[in-house]
C-alpha cells in the first residue's frame, strides 16, 4: 500500500502538534483527520476507516489513569483490531511505550520527532499491512533463514519486527530445538545495534567458578591462572547485544549478581575495584515456561521482570502445521547444494512420514534427519525409507518424579492444571475430573 493511498487519523490535545502533522501529511496521503479530544475516538471509528492512527500518550486528565495512551489504545483495538497505531511519547515515557507494544501498538515516536522518521514509520507500516495479505515465508538473518508461513510463526515474525528496533530486554521462550538462538540473532540484526557486537553466552555450560570471570572479566593476578587482563562478555558486548542462553539454569546467587549488574549498568572485573560501565541490549532465552520462572524457590521474580520487558514464545514444530513441508524443501535444497548433489524430488511417502511424526526435537531434529537423508540417498528422489528419526528423541523415557508422596503429586498436578487454565476453576475442575467444590477444598487444603 502506498502512502498516497492512506487515510491517517492524528489525536493530540496540542493544537500545534495537530497543525504540524496536518501540514506534513496533507500533500502526501489520501486523507488526514486531526482530533483534539480522544473521547471522540469511538464515533470517529464508527463512521470512518483509517489505515493508521497516530495517538498521543498523555492528555489533560481526560482519563485519570496516568497512562492515557494505553487506555485509548485498548479502545481502538476493541473497535478495530487491524488498524495500525503509532504512539507519540516523551523520553520519560519510553518504558510505557514499550509496554504499549505488548498491547498491540505498531510503533512509537519520541518527542521531538523528525519528519523523516514519521514518514518512514508510516511507509513501513503500510508496506507490512500490504504484506500481511501474502504469506510470510521467511525472515532473513546472516547466513541463515527462519522459514515459515503458518499463522503462529507469522505472529512471531510480526512481534520480532515490532520490538527489534527498540532497546527493550527480550526473553525468548521455547522448547529445545525450536530456534531460539536464530530469533536472538534476528533481533540483533534488525536493531539499531546491528553493526555492533553480538555476543552469545551459554550459561548452562558455565560452572559456578567460571560464571563471574566469563561474564565480568578479570585482572592479571586475580586468581592462579589469571596471567593477563581479560574482558568479560558484558564488556565485549558493550554497544551491541548480549544474548544469555539457558538463563533458567543459573543459581539464585548468580541471579542476584546478574540483577545487580543489570540494575546499575556497570561491572567490576575480578581482582579490581574499578567499575566499568556497560551499554548492552539484553536478550535471554530458556526452555522453561514462565510459571517455572515465577517460582521464587528457583528464580528471582525481580530478575524475571528485569529481563522480560517483552517475551517471544517460539512455537514447537508440531504446532506449525504446513511449515513442516516448507522447512523440508528448504533444508533438502540447502543440503543438496552443500553436498553437491542434484536437486531432489520429495516422494508422497516421504512427506506423509514427515506429516505423521511429532518431532519432539523440533526444527533441530528435522534439520538433522533431512541432512542424513540427503547424504544417504541413492537417487534423486527421497522416499519414506530415506527418512530416519533420532532414537535419542523418540525413545527418551520421561524422568520419574523425585517426590512420590501422593499429596505432593496431587498438589503439583492441581497447581499445573490451574496455571495452564489461567486460574479458571471450572475448566480446571473438568480437566481434573472433579467438581468445582472438590477443587476449592483441595486449593484450601494445600493453601494454593
Amino acid at each position: 500500500m502506498l502512502l498516497k493511498d492512506a487515510r491517517i487519523l492524528v489525536i493530540d490535545d496540542d493544537a500545534d502538534v495537530l497543525t504540524a502533522m496536518r501540514l506534513l501529511l496533507k500533500s502526501r496521503v489520501r486523507e488526514v483527520v486531526v482530533e483534539k479530544k480522544p473521547d471522540h475516538l469511538p464515533s470517529l471509528l464508527k463512521t470512518n476507516k483509517f489505515d493508521v492512527i497516530i495517538l498521543d500518550m498523555n492528555f489533560n486528565g481526560l482519563v485519570n489513569t496516568g497512562n492515557e495512551g494505553l487506555y485509548w489504545l485498548r479502545k481502538i483495538r476493541e473497535a478495530d483490531e487491524k488498524v495500525d497505531v503509532i504512539l507519540i511519547t516523551a523520553y520519560g515515557d519510553i518504558d510505557l511505550a514499550i509496554r504499549s507494544l505488548k498491547e498491540g501498538a505498531s510503533d512509537f515516536l519520541v518527542k521531538p520527532w523528525k519528519n523523516e522518521k514519521i514518514l518512514q514509520s508510516l511507509q513501513g507500516l503500510l508496506e507490512k499491512r500490504k504484506s500481511r495479505k501474502a504469506p510470510a515465508r521467511s525472515l532473513k538473518i546472516e547466513g541463515e533463514r527462519i522459514v515459515g508461513e503458518s499463522d503462529i510463526i507469522k505472529d512471531v515474525f510480526l512481534k520480532l519486527q515490532k520490538v527489534a528496533p527498540t532497546d527493550a530486554n527480550i526473553l525468548i521462550l521455547g522448547e529445545n530445538g525450536t530456534g531460539k538462538d536464530l530469533i536472538a540473532r534476528a533481533l540483533h540484526e534488525n536493531s539499531l545495534r546491528k553493526d555492533k557486537p553480538f555476543v552469545k553466552v551459554d550459561l548452562g555450560a558455565l560452572t559456578p567458578s567460571l560464571f563471574e570471570s566469563e561474564l565480568f572479566g578479570y585482572k592479571k593476578g586475580a586468581f592462579t591462572d589469571a596471567r593477563e587482563d581479560r574482558k568479560g562478555r558484558f564488556e565485549t558486548a558493550s554497544g551491541g547485544t548480549l544474548f544469555l542462553d539457558e538463563i533458567g539454569n543459573i543459581s539464585l546467587q548468580q541471579q542476584a549478581r546478574l540483577l545487580t549488574v543489570l540494575q546499575n549498568r556497570y561491572i567490576t572485573p575480578l581482582g579490581s575495584n574499578e567499575m566499568v560501565p556497560v551499554d548492552i541490549r539484553l536478550i535471554c532465552a530458556t526452555n522453561l515456561e514462565l510459571p517455572a520462572l515465577a517460582d521464587e524457590n528457583r528464580f528471582r521474580k525481580d530478575l524475571v521482570y528485569r529481563i522480560n520487558t517483552v517475551e517471544i514464545t517460539v512455537p514447537p514444530l508440531r504446532d506449525r502445521g504446513k511449515d513442516i513441508k516448507l522447512l523440508a524443501g528448504h533444508f533438502v535444497q540447502l543440503y543438496a547444494e552443500k553436498y553437491m548433489k542434484e536437486p531432489f524430488t520429495l516422494d508422497k511417502s516421504f512427506m506423509q512420514k514427515l506429516k505423521d511424526y511429532s518431532f519432539p526435537g523440533n526444527v533441530r531434529e528435522l534439520q538433522y534427519a533431512l541432512e542424513r537423508a540427503v547424504i544417504m540417498a541413492e537417487g534423486d528422489t527421497l522416499r519414506a525409507e530415506d527418512l530416519v528419526f533420532s532414537p535419542i528423541e523418540k525413545y527418551q523415557e520421561p524422568a520419574e518424579p523425585r517426590n512420590l508422596n501422593l499429596e505432593t503429586i496431587e498438589k503439583n498436578t492441581i497447581l499445573k492444571v490451574v496455571e495452564k487454565n489461567n486460574g479458571n476453576i471450572s475448566k480446571s475442575a473438568r480437566e481434573l475430573g472433579i467438581t468445582r467444590a472438590a477443587l476449592y477444598r483441595r486449593l484450601h487444603k494445600y493453601d494454593l
